[in-house]
């Protein structure tokens, strides 16, 4: 349900400290099986705010965030000055030297990349870069169903035919044995490029570049694959003596794979992608200014929820349901009607994934409602359902229910292919690594993995599940965490021109939660010719009072503030500009 509360006028305070030691549950039990929690970290606000000229809230909320005292500094005002040298990875010197050598040579370079957000924009800035060094480079994307995901003998071959010398991975490579082995004997180079976990055994390859390889120095190893290909055109553009604003030009596309690849914003993440958004508000790259005009994005409208919900999903739309190129050539145009041909193409393909992710989710609901509606894992089989948004339902039946859920379709002649995805309370990789026998192939973490096996061990699966999932029904029950109970006289402009220094918000940096218990409905009654409104006065209980709107069906809503007169509500405020008069509106998260 998606509430919003619109103040008809506002208060301004100067100070708010918060004293009260906040160790339990606030409210137990709640609507959609919730229990809301009040975090109860605890440290010296009103000294922390004091010494870093902020509100003693806003101090808490980033104590609640896991930011250590002595990070308060960086995280409020860290600039580019004040990321990583990524010389301190393990071989990052090594692999520019011998980028360096074959460009120096006049050799063949071939980037491999990947078919999400990430692999694209990781791909983008190398190509780009090495173009800018003057390198005889070109780039290859694996095809989502044909290649799967990453590098493999397919692409080497070819590049083997058309005489390339050096291959250089990106979002990929830390596991490609099988196509290293074939780049060494057909006499290539190989730089690997990547920043997933690293198995037991390194591929052999003549430079590899990832943070997560044990005792690797770089001290932040939560980077995407578009971080570590930027931190290499860094020292590549250094040796060479390229001015540093040219590396600068492709610090939107590393925002962009930062916020799409969810990595959390934390460290020099939060860095990158904070000026990584004032800068895409103002690029000069023409496919990007084509698709931010395509998804009708104004200035104002560019911040992480425009790049994981609106842009991003249209660069992932290509490599689901046709090819990554699309986005590739999209990023490198430098014609404006030819961008504007690709960008809308990508919008409708994004488009056209909403619409069958709708379909399917819905498909998958009523099948669990009509064939396993008590199964703590729920396995899904939509036979017809394109194997590309699998993942993307499998979230949302996760979503829905709270409860882990897997999505098989078709790939082949009774062969099903699923993606899995999982709730904190459930390893899914230790679970399926228990049933291993069944597949042909699977992979993952605890919270998601990709499997193959043969549609007759689909009902085996299940059942083995289901029988052995150790679950609980405290599993299924969703922890809302509260960062402070405020009351609604204190959420003021003033408040809010806090928590935007806080922003940008996303993975490991959430929106800040406020809470008030006891707010009075004072009425309620639909809008007229809005069905889907609810207008209502609330009262909180200093007495102030304010108008809302409620959004949601109108039936629903009226008959549950029928049922009492006081609701508990978790809120977020929100700047209002109408006529010049700066105002707050209150954005509602739930009620109950």
């Amino acid at each position: 349900m998606n509430n919003v509360l619109q103040w008809t006028h506002y208060t301004v305070t100067t100070g708010l400290y918060i004293t009260r030691e906040i160790i339990t549950i606030l409210l137990n039990g709640s609507i959609d099986n919730q229990k809301w929690y009040v975090y109860g970290k605890k440290a010296d606000f009103n000294s922390l705010g004091a010494k870093y000229g902020i509100s003693p809230v806003i101090a808490r909320i980033m104590i609640n965030r896991g930011i250590p005292e002595d990070g308060f500094d960086l995280f409020l005002n860290g600039t580019l000055n004040d990321i990583h040298d990524g010389r301190l990875m393990n071989d990052m010197e090594l692999a520019a030297d011998i980028i360096a050598g074959a460009i120096d040579e006049g050799k063949k370079i071939r980037v491999v990349g990947d078919y999400d957000i990430d692999g694209v924009c990781s791909t983008y800035i190398l190509v780009s870069a090495l173009k800018k060094l003057g390198a005889d480079v070109s780039y290859a994307i694996p095809d989502r169903i044909k290649d799967g995901y990453g590098i493999n003998t397919a692409i080497i071959k070819e590049a083997q035919f058309e005489g390339v010398d050096l291959i250089i991975t990106c979002d990929n490579g830390i596991s490609a044995h099988e196509a290293c082995e074939l780049a060494m004997q057909y006499g290539m180079n190989v730089v690997i490029t990547d920043h997933h976990e690293v198995p037991e055994q390194l591929p052999g390859a003549d430079a590899i570049v990832d943070p997560k390889q044990p005792g690797d120095p770089y001290p932040f190893t939560d980077i995407c694959g578009a971080m570590v290909a930027f931190k290499l055109v860094k020292v590549l553009y250094e040796n060479a003596g390229i001015p540093m604003e040219e590396w600068k030009r492709l610090l939107e596309f590393a925002a962009i794979a930062t916020v799409g690849d969810v990595m959390p914003l934390r460290d020099e993440n939060r860095i990158i992608v904070k000026e990584g958004l004032e800068k895409l508000k103002t690029t000069d790259n023409i496919g990007l200014n084509a698709l931010k005009d395509a998804c009708l994005l104004p200035p104002g409208g560019i911040n992480a929820y425009a790049i994981g919900f609106i842009l991003g999903p249209c660069i992932n739309a290509g490599g689901r349901l046709e090819t990554a190129d699309i986005a590739m050539e999209l990023f490198m145009a430098d014609d404006e009607k030819k961008a504007e041909e690709l960008a809308d193409h990508l919008k409708e393909l994004n488009d056209e994934r909403k619409l069958l992710t709708e379909e399917y989710a819905d498909m998958a609901v009523r099948q669990v409602e009509d064939r396993f509606p008590e199964d703590d894992v729920k396995v899904v089989y939509l036979p017809d359902c394109h194997e590309s948004i699998a993942g993307i339902i499998a979230g949302r039946i996760k979503e829905y229910y709270n409860h882990p859920a897997i999505v098989f379709t078709n790939s082949g002649p009774g062969l099903i292919k699923g993606s899995a995805r999982s709730i904190e309370k459930y390893n899914m990789y230790e679970k399926l690594s228990e049933v291993s026998e069944l597949f042909d192939k699977f992979g993952g973490h605890k919270l998601a993995a990709g499997i193959s096996m043969k549609l007759d061990n689909l009902d085996i699966l299940r059942e083995r599940l289901n029988k052995e999932s150790g679950l609980t029904e405290d599993d299924f029950v969703r922890k809302v965490w509260i960062d402070v109970p405020l009351p609604l006289e204190y959420a003021t402009v003033d408040l809010f021109e806090q928590l935007e220094r806080l922003e940008p918000f996303g993975q490991g940096n959430e929106k800040p939660v406020f809470a008030q218990k006891n707010v009075t409905v004072l009425s309620a009654r639909t809008v007229l010719n809005y069905r889907n409104f609810v207008k209502f006065k609330l009262r909180d209980a200093a007495y102030f009072n304010a108008d809302g709107i409620q959004f949601g069906d109108s039936d629903e809503i009226l008959s549950a503030l029928a049922k009492r007169d006081r609701i508990d509500i978790l809120y977020y405020p929100k700047l209002n500009l109408f006529n010049g008069r700066r105002s707050i509106d209150i954005q509602i998260k739930t009620w109950k």
